[in-house]
């Protein structure tokens, strides 16, 4: 493997010391003009690059914005790393992005090579699997700026940006409801996962404001990925379950669900209503098209880099974290809305 140029090799090319290349790397006004010109081609020349670590660890300041969420392959991910990128780059940060794959141990190990990393700050969305914030703790402990997003929780004294999912379940609830569905099941995921928790809650209160009996029967708890929607709904139709609608706390979770009401010829909307969460970009081009919750992800994903940029701004010690609060927008399209003539028949 071919040896990585340092600033010894280009001192030693030029003749001269290799605090004289750093100085002139750095435009240090001591060093002329002419030598700095020569440094910079040498550099350019030898293919030289900075060790932005080492000068992190120096000035105490990276110009790195760390990001782990647990996937960066879904639309929502993407576009909430999109608003942070916007806002951090805007303000001279760049950031890297680190994915956990809702795994536990894999998020220690991307909190521990941020912090190595030295990065300026975290913005996370912690994995489905983490209980225990110790990981987390150790940022905070550094000194290190940690902004939570999506997935909040009270065990960390830290700035979280969310959006009312409580709101957002109601929303999609009293909607199906509105369209005549009176057997409603919802499809959620880990119960000590807040906007799980939030969304359930969402759902209950909304069938219980319509005087509709909440059923524990209709809950299925899973990953909420696309084989746990086919699965969950293939155990409705296995049971015979008396369901009409959906309430999904996912996005891939309602279109596994609509899989496999295809299959078996149920006819959506008319016999069978769907309302998921997250606009995921393929939720528009399913047929017929996936009514859903926008969770306004870009907004997201600018509010927890503000909330990034107003901490380091501040000193440490008399910041005090903020809790921004979104609303979310019912995005209402053909898998939930019956016609006339089939509300009539109800």
């Amino acid at each position: 493997m071919k040896k990585k140029t340092t600033i010894h090799d280009i001192a030693e090319n030029l003749h001269v010391t290799a605090s004289t290349v750093s100085r002139a790397l750095n435009n240090n006004p001591r060093i002329s003009l002419k030598t700095r010109k020569l440094v910079q081609q040498a550099a350019i020349k030898l293919n030289y690059q900075p060790n932005n670590i080492a000068a992190a660890l120096r000035s105490g300041k990276s110009n790195i914005l760390g990001i782990i969420v647990p996937t960066a392959d879904r639309s929502f991910f993407s576009s909430v790393i999109y608003g942070i990128e916007e806002i951090a780059n805007t303000a001279g940060f760049n950031v890297m992005i680190c994915q956990s794959h809702d795994n536990y141990e894999n998020e220690v190990d991307k909190v521990q090579a941020l912090l190595n990393a030295g990065v300026d700050g975290v913005i996370v969305s912690y994995a489905k699997e983490t209980k225990d914030f110790k990981h987390f703790k150790k940022l905070i402990n550094n000194g290190t700026p940690l902004i939570l997003f999506d997935r909040s929780t009270n065990e960390l004294e830290v700035s979280q940006v969310v959006i009312d999912d409580y709101l957002g379940s109601y929303m999609a609830t009293e909607h199906l409801i509105s369209q005549g569905y009176l057997r409603i099941a919802h499809f959620t995921s880990n119960a000590k996962i807040s906007i799980y928790k939030d969304r359930l809650r969402g759902y209950q209160e909304a069938l219980e404001a319509h005087g509709i009996p909440f059923d524990e029967e209709l809950i299925f708890e899973s990953n909420l990925q696309l084989e746990d929607g086919r699965a969950s709904m293939l155990e409705i139709l296995g049971k015979g379950l008396k369901v009409d609608a959906l309430v999904s706390a996912s996005a891939m979770g309602a279109m596994g669900a609509m899989q496999v009401l295809k299959e078996h010829k149920i006819k959506i909307p008319d016999q069978f209503g769907i309302v998921g969460f997250a606009n995921e970009t393929f939720m528009s081009f399913t047929d017929p098209p996936l009514s859903t919750v926008e969770q306004h992800s870009k907004r997201i994903g600018n509010s927890a880099a503000e909330l990034f940029l107003q901490e380091i701004a501040s000193s440490q010690s008399k910041f005090i974290p903020q809790k921004i609060v979104l609303k979310p927008e019912l995005i209402i399209r053909e898998s939930s809305v019956r016609t006339g003539e089939e509300l009539k028949k109800i």
